[in-house]
């Protein structure tokens, strides 16, 4: 009873929120850093290998399960803390002044953590769900020149390739798993890339749309600022490492999190619209 007690109690939904949102703080750090590579010049197989890496690599694989586990409980945790708040005080004080006693962003962090879980579902739809699931998916090609003419060849990951018109004329490609065979044979010749930095330059770059994909992305990572502003310093408060000394130093270092990753992802987007020649 004491154990079911404890489980539904607001102290025990902040030690979850806490865990959950410093585990999601790494999980941003290694996101930002494989998408970094997409700043780099000329640099559309080595994150297509990143890509690959990510979505087939069975450690990744554990640890992307548990990150899936961990937005879904922040988000479901997040609600339930916020209701359970307003529960606790149904009426309002008869004079309150809530920016003199607490900054904007702890005041509205469910508002801000809502917008951050709309904008996650849209990016896994455009992004993650196709190059899990789309079997129409572009595949890495690269355009060598052979005897002075430009020809298109597949990528494939053993780091050969193969002649793009021969393939499509005389081959089969098995999109969902990236797998060329030999039609006649029927025989597995080779693997190739999936194609996500295709995917993601046309989708900031898109004619139509590209600019409001744009300015949304960095709306949204200016709120995941926000969010990380104020969650990164009151994890460690909710899990009790309070101390004088070092407080300080974690809330600086919160602040300095907050803006250099919201800011680098912000980035990404804005480079690929306005500076990246497709």
């Amino acid at each position: 009873m004491a154990k079911s007690a404890f489980l539904k109690s607001s102290l025990a939904k902040k030690y979850w929120m806490a865990l959950t949102g410093l585990f999601l703080c790494l999980f941003l750090m290694g996101h930002l850093a494989g998408n970094l590579q997409l700043l780099v010049p000329n640099n559309a197989l080595n994150f297509n290998k990143y890509a690959l890496f990510m979505t087939t690599n069975p450690a990744v694989k554990i640890l992307s399960y548990l990150t899936y586990i961990s937005i879904i409980f922040h988000a479901i945790d997040g609600i339930m803390l916020t209701i359970q708040n307003k529960a606790a005080r149904p009426v309002g004080y008869a004079k309150s002044n809530p920016s003199a006693n607490s900054p904007w962003a702890s005041r509205n962090m469910a508002v801000l953590g809502t917008i951050i879980l709309v904008f996650i579902v849209t990016h896994m739809v455009q992004f993650w769900s196709r190059m899990h699931f789309d079997q129409n998916m572009p595949l890495q090609t690269i355009a060598i020149n052979m005897q002075g003419m430009p020809q298109e060849f597949y990528v494939t990951t053993d780091g050969g390739y193969l002649p793009k018109m021969q393939v499509d004329q005389k081959m089969i490609i098995i999109k969902d798993r990236t797998d060329f065979y030999d039609a006649a044979a029927n025989v597995k010749i080779k693997e190739g890339y999936k194609d996500l930095y295709k995917i993601t330059v046309a989708f900031f770059q898109d004619a139509k749309y590209g600019l409001i994909y744009t300015l949304l992305y960095v709306v949204a990572m200016i709120v995941m600022g926000f969010h990380l502003l104020h969650g990164f310093s009151s994890a460690f408060q909710s899990l009790g490492l309070n101390h004088s000394k070092y407080t300080p130093a974690i809330k600086t270092l919160g602040k300095g999190f907050a803006i250099l990753v919201s800011l680098l992802f912000a980035v990404i987007p804005v480079y690929i619209h306005f500076f990246l020649k497709a």
